[in-house]
């Protein structure tokens, strides 16, 4: 496998977290009350997208390929979480 093809395998691996992330990040600013609010959007994006990867590492170990539903369910919801608690949103 060549450095490009390494590159490009890597990166669509990654893009499902870092989308799910930026979403995630994007739309808390509308939903979560004005107090959970103490990140900055860049701040709650990485982590987000750092818990995602994860799940997907996860997901990749567990399961031996990458691509199933159990795992991106479990992206979605470890970056819920991972919003939810950075955001302190059980304080509202």
């Amino acid at each position: 496998m060549s450095p490009i093809d390494f590159l490009r395998h890597l990166l669509s691996f990654v893009a499902p977290a870092v989308v799910v992330a930026v979403l995630v990040a994007l739309s808390a600013r509308l939903v979560l009350p004005a107090a959970s609010r103490s990140q900055p959007l860049w701040l709650a994006t990485v982590l987000n997208a750092a818990a995602g990867v994860l799940a997907l590492l996860a997901g990749l170990w567990t399961f031996g390929h990458d691509g199933k539903m159990a795992t991106y369910c479990a992206l979605v919801l470890a970056v819920a979480t991972m919003q939810w608690v950075g955001g302190r949103a059980w304080r509202s």
